[in-house]
């Protein structure tokens, strides 16, 4: 998710426990920014960005990102539901079809994604991962397309669309993006 090896991980995740900014929920099975943190994060935030011309750096790209985000909400209603109720999956044609549409989805969003990860470096990594996922969806590992807290291809989107709201300081209520 970082682009970090998984000791240089844990070692971060160490000092922020350490320093009182985040916290290992052992019930979930994950880390967590503590109210110190989101103030530290903001803080942080503002460093990594100092001197970037945020509009002008992801933009136009990040309109690009409403448009294909709009239309993965939809895709997404299609993949859990059909003909109104809950998709369990055993209908390969429809499925594929489904799968096609977000490997269409997916194609027309990377320049935009690509962009915003040449811009603000650490947003770089958000490409590689959906390809990854991707191929894990093509694959037929259906819990890979919506799944929770699986590194799904909904969880990566919805990672990289919160890092993009917090990184340019959007109000999601005001934007419409829930």
């Amino acid at each position: 998710m970082t682009g970090r090896s998984p000791e240089d991980t844990e070692l971060v995740l160490g000092a922020l426990a350490e320093a009182g900014h985040a916290q290992f929920r052992e019930n979930r099975g994950l880390w967590q920014l503590t109210a110190d943190g989101r103030t530290a994060h903001t803080d942080q935030l503002a460093a990594d960005l100092d001197g970037l011309d945020v509009a002008a750096a992801i933009g136009e790209h990040y309109s690009a990102f409403l448009t294909s985000n709009s239309q993965f909400k939809d895709l997404c209603g299609d993949w859990q539901l059909r003909n109104g109720e809950p998709n369990d999956h055993s209908d390969e044609t429809y499925d594929a079809a489904v799968v096609e549409r977000l490997s269409s989805l997916h194609a027309e969003a990377m320049p935009a994604v690509s962009s915003m990860g040449d811009a603000i470096e650490r947003m770089a990594p958000y490409a590689q991962r959906l390809v990854d996922v991707l191929a894990k969806v093509q694959a037929g590992e259906t819990n890979m397309f919506t799944g929770v807290m699986c590194g799904s291809y909904h969880d990566v989107w919805m990672e990289l669309h919160e890092d993009l709201i917090l990184t340019q300081g959007i109000d999601r209520a005001a934007e419409g993006s829930f």
